[in-house]
């Protein structure tokens, strides 16, 4: 049930519309879930050094790779400078590392992970001042970040590159100052945050798109009270108007929600470590949303962002962090 579907990027590259994202899970639960997705036919997998999981992950493409049970070119691997790397001369070094835990000689998409920068100690945490706030490099230079990442596609280090996290704004700007488009544009994305305009704008510049958080992003709530943050975050599963078109196509409410995502022209990344789950995630591809259930689905914008980034205390001072309060509930 290989993912048969596929975004054009603006240099020729196909990227699968459905992948599976690796945030916010244990080694032994992403190796046994990219075990899983690859039998399933995930073929396209996000991960980032922040996540802490390329080891794992690296192990089990080695055992596909080495089997022949998947061939290299049959993958699509995706990874990320991580925000505390964000300067020109940490960007080659990075990427090595990643390829050097994920055991591969290339990935098929780098991306800068955030638009802002935050300082590290020489022991790998975050720098606090007085007041126990992150340290924000304030220095960061998306368009030198850029000329960075042009040269590992120049290298051969990954096929395409593009952004994470970058507003309709620092997108516009790094397209007046670079050689290579950016080819993807990784944001939250999901019927509660839609972010049309931002998403409009990547399309007519031929930026394809891909949510993360999909499907909403229960483990951020954990991830937040672990940081001392209590909000009290939607379930989209649970919107009256997803479950009556779910009911309508004998679907769940996540496949649902994923169809909606892939008709609008956008990619999907959504993370399960559930054999079930991941099976009917994939499974997306035997039905059709009505244009009036895509509309229904599209009334739904409640400018609700999940992940506001509010687990790094303090990363709101940098100049190029956008996500101010106003997309919060």
């Amino acid at each position: 049930m290989a993912c048969k579907k596929f975004l054009t990027f603006n240099n020729g590259e196909k990227m699968p519309v459905i992948g599976i994202g690796t945030w916010q899970a244990s080694d032994e639960e992403i190796e046994s879930a990219i075990d899983e997705a690859l039998e399933a036919g995930y073929r396209h997998i996000d991960t980032a050094p922040v996540y802490r999981n390329e080891k794992a992950i690296g192990r089990v493409l080695k055992r596909w790779l080495d089997s022949g049970k998947v061939k290299r070119e049959e993958l699509f691997i995706v990874t990320k400078v991580p925000p505390v790397s964000n300067r020109p001369h940490e960007v080659e070094p990075t990427i090595r590392k990643s390829l050097a835990d994920l055991e591969l000689e290339y990935v098929d998409l780098y991306l800068v992970h955030t638009p802002f920068t935050i300082n590290i100690n020489e022991d790998g945490s975050f720098k606090l001042d007085k007041d126990d706030l992150i340290e924000v490099d304030v220095t960061t230079d998306h368009a030198a970040i850029w000329v960075a990442m042009e040269a590992l596609v120049e290298k051969g280090l990954t096929k395409s590159i593009g952004i994470s996290n970058f507003s309709k704004d620092q997108l516009a700007r790094l397209l007046k100052n670079c050689k290579i488009r950016p080819a993807n544009n990784q944001i939250e994305h999901h019927v509660y945050l839609q972010q049309r305009d931002l998403v409009e704008f990547c399309q007519s510049e031929n930026v394809t798109v891909t949510a993360y958080s999909p499907l909403g992003s229960k483990g951020i709530a954990k991830f937040n009270s672990g940081a001392g943050i209590v909000r009290d975050l939607p379930d989209l599963m649970d919107i009256p108007e997803v479950k009556e078109v779910a009911a309508a196509h004998g679907k769940t409410p996540a496949q649902v929600l994923l169809r909606w995502i892939i008709d609008t022209g956008v990619c999907a990344i959504p993370k399960s470590t559930n054999p079930d789950r991941l099976k009917l995630n994939l499974n997306v591809f035997d039905f059709e949303l009505t244009a009036k259930e895509v509309a229904k689905l599209s009334s739904l914008d409640q400018n609700i962002r999940i992940c506001d980034f509010a687990f790094f205390h303090g990363v709101e001072r940098h100049p190029e962090f956008t996500f101010k309060n106003q997309y919060t509930n």
